[in-house]
């Protein structure tokens, strides 16, 4: 019984000290300054993510960028390799600094390591937003990874230059159509409850009024609210103002036909 337990503990010692073997040679990896070019540059491209054109006129955008605002992109592509701890010496990261890093090997290829002064003219959720438009599976796969990279950073661009986002500029077709959906809705509601509570009876605005909290925050908070702040086109507006009308008029029309119907009919 002794001679098990002691070999269980042996057993278990060594494998805490394989452990420990392996984790300290990973640790020491982990900064890898090999891996960093010896010509000063913004771009570190180890995933060859872009291609040379792509990557010179890039490099141009941020150097002009960081000339007329100030702000500092730097972007670093990596796969199985990554200089670690050792790039924010190389680029002098500072709370000006946003790092912009492509890594395929998570279930979203973008992240952002952002400095502090970012956090005055950025609210948290635009980035969490701004991840999750240019680097999901979906775009990545329809777009290619340089245009998820390169959109990101125009996107950016845009937002530095003046002074700061609440959101991301653009509208994605998927997000358009759900402020549609929630803009037809809120119509339905709100024809629903408009209706005359008798036969002939005038148009129950009261009643609109009590539910406008329900419809007004699917066709306003939900239907234009986004289109508003992500773009000044008018036409995405128009089509969700007449989808909230053909709702609350298809609902109306529906509940006084009903209405209408001979008692002897279903």
């Amino acid at each position: 019984m002794v001679n098990r337990l002691s070999k269980r503990v042996g057993s278990l010692l060594l494998a805490i000290a394989a452990v420990f073997l392996i984790a300290v040679p990973s640790a020491q990896a982990f900064d890898n300054p090999d891996l960093l070019p010896e010509k000063y540059t913004t771009i570190i491209d180890l995933a060859k993510v872009l291609t040379d054109t792509q990557e010179a006129k890039l490099e141009g955008e941020l150097a002009v960028l960081e000339e007329d605002t100030g702000w500092k992109l730097r972007v670093l592509t990596q796969y199985d390799r990554t200089p670690g701890r050792a790039i924010q010496e190389y680029w002098n990261l500072d709370a000006k600094s946003l790092l912009v890093v492509a890594d395929s090997r998570g279930g979203n290829l973008l992240n952002f390591n952002v400095g502090g002064d970012y956090y005055k003219i950025f609210p948290r959720t635009f980035w969490i937003e701004l991840q999750t438009r240019f680097g999901n599976q979906f775009y990545v796969r329809e777009n290619g990874e340089d245009r998820a990279v390169l959109d990101s950073i125009a996107s950016l661009d845009g937002c530095l230059r003046q002074g700061g986002c609440s959101v991301v500029p653009g509208l994605p077709q998927e997000q358009w159509i759900f402020t549609l959906i929630s803009s037809v809705l809120g119509g339905v509601i709100c024809g629903f409850a408009a209706h005359p509570r008798k036969p002939g009876g005038p148009i129950a605005w009261q009643w609109a009024l009590m539910f406008s909290p329900l419809w007004g925050i699917l066709f306003l908070a939900f239907g234009l609210g986004p289109v508003v702040t992500r773009t000044h086109e008018w036409l995405p507006i128009s089509r969700n103002v007449i989808g909230f009308m053909v709702g609350a008029l298809a609902a109306y029309l529906t509940y006084q036909f009903r209405e209408e119907q001979p008692e002897g009919e279903s």
